[in-house]
């Protein structure tokens, strides 16, 4: 037997005879997702209810590894001019934006003044030790730091959502992640960044260790994936339809570390989970190349836009400051970046929704700033932009 997620949307109204409610009702539902142990066939009998969207094998997940930058000669984080956060006359202000990882150093002068609401999924208590999390919420609205400056890109936040869903070794499993997207809902998220991935190489390798057949514990882990991908993509739906309600979120994801340019051109290996999944807004990473900025070599492919991503500086546990490379630290310049632009919308009077934020980031996302002949497939729309007018 096996332990399944299901994500279930039960329907609280009257039905009326012979018609199911559509997608747009959701919003009228308790959703649940429970975690049960079940044999093959009373997977495929859970499947077959009508209240249920999704069923799927849990699965291992982590925090997608940086890569160590110098902290030699720490200065004023590039990327927030990059995406030109500095020129903006927007803030962030009035936007609740949730940070999926491994917690926060709520301590740090950095989020002096933001109301930190922290919840954690993982066991191991609120905090983070990592460190990961910490970095990622500072560029997203970390306040300047003295003799550095500016760091986040939208410092005028004043409500976080940290939902600690990776444990303090950086992994999890995907029912802390799915429990913590249903918690940044449900407190009012307009943004969701996630730093994250599901670790298929990891599922396959334990489930050798544990004597399987490497066919087997692959093919196992394949199944597990697909059905996660099933999942993923009908809580997003669920999300959306929450929209009609005014709590449809953003959600942001990293595209992963696992190309390899430096090895080979075509050493390119496609975004994974949750990246990888419809609606979802995913990031690959950009460094700077002389006057121009460029993909960097371990950045992922399929990615819709891209974001500073090579020698990010952030805060970090202690109080301190630490320089990382990855789509990690692309991911949250994105994040910020949907926040200005949901206050920006709503300033024109127009209710913003993840459909018409997400609209503008591309829409303003430009190609014009980046080495010549990037290719759409590694940077996908673009450099993301912060809202002028």
């Amino acid at each position: 037997m096996k332990r399944y997620a299901i994500l279930r949307v039960v329907d609280q109204r009257p039905r009326v005879r012979g018609l199911d409610p559509s997608p747009s009702t959701l919003g009228g539902g308790a959703v649940k997702i429970n975690i049960e142990r079940l044999a093959e066939a009373e997977a495929l009998e859970a499947a077959d209810d009508p209240q249920t969207r999704a069923v799927a094998p849990l699965m291992p997940t982590r925090l997608i590894e940086p890569l160590a930058s110098s902290d030699e000669g720490l200065a004023a984080a590039w990327g927030v001019e990059a995406v030109q956060g500095t020129t903006t006359h927007y803030t962030g202000a009035g936007v609740t934006v949730a940070v999926l990882d491994t917690g926060i150093y709520a301590q740090h002068p950095a989020f002096a003044g933001v109301d930190l609401l922290q919840e954690d999924f993982s066991g191991s208590g609120n905090g983070d030790v990592q460190g990961h999390g910490t970095h990622c919420a500072g560029t997203i609205f970390g306040r300047p730091i003295n003799d550095v400056g500016r760091i986040g890109v939208a410092p005028g936040i004043t409500r976080a959502l940290i939902g600690k869903v990776l444990s303090n070794d950086g992994r999890g499993e995907s029912q802390w992640l799915f429990d913590g997207m249903l918690w940044a809902m449900r407190q009012g998220a307009n943004v969701i960044s996630m730093s994250l991935g599901f670790d298929f190489p990891g599922m396959v390798e334990r489930l050798i260790d544990e004597g399987w057949p490497p066919a087997l514990a692959t093919s196992t882990a394949l199944e597990a994936y697909r059905g996660n991908l099933r999942m993923f993509d009908a809580l997003m739906g669920v999300l959306k339809a929450q929209g009609e309600f005014g709590t449809s979120p953003l959600v942001v994801a990293a595209a992963g570390n696992e190309s390899r340019r430096s090895e080979s051109p075509e050493f390119r290996i496609a975004a994974s989970l949750p990246a990888a999944a419809v609606d979802v807004l995913s990031v690959a990473a950009l460094g700077r190349e002389g006057g121009y900025f460029g993909v960097a070599s371990f950045s992922n492919t399929m990615a819709t836009v891209a974001g500073p991503g090579v020698d990010i500086v952030s805060a970090w546990p202690g109080g301190g400051l630490k320089a990382l490379s990855g789509t990690s630290m692309a991911c949250p310049h994105v994040a910020g970046v949907a926040a200005l632009w949901w206050e920006a919308i709503r300033r024109t009077g127009t209710r913003p929704t993840a459909r018409n934020v997400a609209a503008r980031i591309l829409a303003s996302a430009r190609m014009d700033v980046l080495v010549p002949r990037s290719k759409e497939g590694d940077v996908g729309q673009g450099l993301v932009t912060a809202p002028t007018t």
